[in-house]
């Protein structure tokens, strides 16, 4: 079971929700976010941090190393940004912040085709689908190039 938990970044702008994959980080463990706004100048330490794009998502990795090696056993070494952030152990809701906002109007315009014709409905889904994940591959974000 994952925990969600919405982040506001360093300006305030901006706010990003995560999940925590089973509970196994607690929220402390994302100590700041930055959105594009508030990353440009940001002095980027791949130690501790994550870009993704244009947001930086930096993690309390003393935090994240105890709480993975006592409750997964896993080695500290392997206990990186990008673990947490790619095993789904501190990582976006979505693939990006605000894209369920951002989607919503076109899902509105094919669901909409559902009551009058349920087989274009799929068809126009998949491929909606197919054509989102291969534009958000493109752009660079990082949930996208795992799917």
């Amino acid at each position: 079971m994952c925990m969600e938990i919405r982040v506001r970044c360093h300006c305030g702008a901006r706010e990003a929700a995560f999940n925590l994959r089973d509970n196994i980080m607690p929220p402390e463990v994302i100590d700041r976010l930055y959105c594009p706004e508030c990353s440009d100048g940001v002095k980027y330490d791949p130690e501790n941090m994550l870009r993704d794009r244009d947001w930086i998502i930096e993690y309390d990795m003393e935090l994240a190393r105890f709480m993975a090696v006592s409750k997964l056993g896993v080695d500290p070494e392997r206990v990186t940004p990008e673990f947490l952030f790619d095993e789904g152990y501190a990582t976006w809701k979505e693939t990006y912040p605000g894209e369920l906002a951002e989607i919503e109007a076109e899902k509105e315009r094919i669901v909409a085709l559902l009551k009058e014709d349920p087989k274009r409905y799929f068809e126009e889904l998949r491929t909606w689908a197919q054509r989102r994940v291969e534009h958000l591959k493109a752009l660079g974000w990082r949930k996208a190039q795992r799917m």
